[in-house]
């Protein structure tokens, strides 16, 4: 027997095989005895009609069609004698069978890739330095006095927007007159909310039960002719609401009656209750700081080691994407279109194998582990938050993923240490667009 393995990238391989006849003559009489178990020829019973019989009426058809088997026998022991460690399923690439002569075939598979991590140490990344300032503080505090209003009629809208009102809405023509096919649609508008069209609180002040107010919006939009050429249409809709009912909304004081309701009586004091609200709102900067802190040494260190992922692998990760995607979906009632999710998720599948297999090597490299008494150590800071026993919670971790999460954390904890990580102002990393986002 001779062999040769061709790499083609760091996943993906090709052994080429070539064996003797007389290496593969009894695997071949095997498979053949087995093919004319089921052939039937009149005046012999079936299975025992004699070889040269077969011989005459088959040529060597029935030898060639074992040829296929016997390839494919002779390749995984070859792959377990040379330690080929194939993954998913192998692809026959060409086969070439000369009878009583020799059998040479090549077969294409994937293996978990045998690389040397570097350049996971030193890099440099900005992220950024979200700070909580007091409009942030204020703005959580007027949700709260928000969520704790009450509201009384009213007869007329005043000029402090701080109104419900029930509207019937007609759409008109310019001159206010109520188009024949419009139909009338009743509806509730908060007038504190920030997305109401201007036009709606401004021409509704002073306003009282019974009377009514007008307003019309533009839209713009561009489409393309049937002759391919972009155009944009203007066009203009004006309305009329008559205002049905109004309600003033009275919002609380902020003062340690509030407070002691809000808190469940466990703070009383405004500006304890300020100060817990700005550390709450900076511990959620702080985790989405440590999130894009991560996700960018990551993808510093994949690009610094990046290779052609095994596609078997990720192909069941982008399949546990998928099935995510589609189950939320439904729940959520939204459009599901997978050959568009396979497309748009591939790449971070791809990232996701490409980085468990860094991160293994890292580990190696690196000698980090969880000893069992770091393991008891987090399994009593936990019992400590949670009043369960240390015991159970390190059944617990034993017997899920949890130790490969503590294991995550640690590594991530010695990126950290080992790289350049500074904190700039979130205005000059990125767009302010993005920096909403990203907060």
């Amino acid at each position: 027997m001779e062999y040769n393995v061709n790499e083609i990238n760091a996943s993906e391989k090709e052994v080429e095989i070539k064996l003797s006849y007389d290496e593969i003559k009894e695997s071949l009489e095997n498979e053949v005895k087995k093919q004319t178990k089921n052939i039937q020829v009149p005046g012999f019973r079936k299975g025992k009609v004699p070889k040269h019989i077969l011989k005459k009426m088959f040529g060597d058809a029935l030898e060639y069609e074992a040829a296929d088997k016997v390839a494919t026998e002779f390749f995984w022991k070859v792959a377990d004698e040379k330690d080929l460690r194939p993954i998913g399923k192998p692809a026959m690439t060409s086969l070439d069978f000369e009878p009583e002569k020799m059998l040479t075939f090549k077969v294409k598979y994937e293996t978990v890739p045998n690389i040397t991590v570097q350049n996971y140490k030193d890099i440099e990344i900005d992220v950024p330095d979200f700070a909580v300032t007091d409009e942030e503080v204020q703005k959580e505090i007027e949700y709260i006095l928000k969520a704790n209003q009450v509201t009384e009629e009213a007869n007329e809208i005043g000029e402090d927007r701080n109104f419900h009102i029930e509207v019937e809405i007609n759409r008109t023509d310019e001159q206010g007159n109520i188009l024949p096919d419009s139909k009338p649609e009743k509806l509730t508008i908060d007038l504190t909310n920030e997305q109401i069209h201007p036009q709606i609180i401004e021409n509704s002040k002073g306003k009282k039960i019974g009377e009514s107010f007008s307003f019309h919006f533009t839209d713009e939009r561009k489409f393309t002719n049937s002759e391919g050429v972009e155009e944009q249409v203007t066009e203009n809709y004006y309305y009329t609401a008559k205002i049905l009912s109004i309600k003033k909304i009275i919002l609380p004081e902020l003062n340690e009656d509030l407070v002691k309701k809000v808190t469940k009586d466990r703070l009383s004091d405004v500006e304890a209750f300020k100060e817990e609200i700005k550390q709450d709102i900076q511990k959620y900067y702080d985790q989405r700081v440590e999130e894009i802190t991560r996700s960018r040494l990551l993808s510093e260190i994949i690009k610094n080691n990046d290779f052609i992922p095994p596609q078997t692998l990720v192909n069941n990760v982008l399949e546990e994407y998928l099935k995510s995607e589609e189950n939320y979906s439904k729940q959520n009632k939204i459009p599901f279109n997978k050959d568009e999710a396979r497309n748009r998720l591939r790449r971070n599948a791809e990232n996701e194998v490409k980085w468990y297999l860094i991160k293994e090597q890292i580990l190696k490299a690196e000698n980090i582990s969880i000893s069992e008494d770091e393991l008891k150590e987090f399994a009593q800071k936990e019992a400590e938050q949670t009043g369960l026993s240390v015991e159970k919670l390190l059944n617990y971790y034993k017997a899920s993923n949890q130790v490969e999460r503590i294991l995550d954390d640690k590594l991530f904890e010695f990126l950290k240490a080992n790289n350049k990580i500074k904190k700039v102002d979130p205005k000059t990393l990125y767009p302010q667009k993005e920096e909403s986002n990203e907060q």
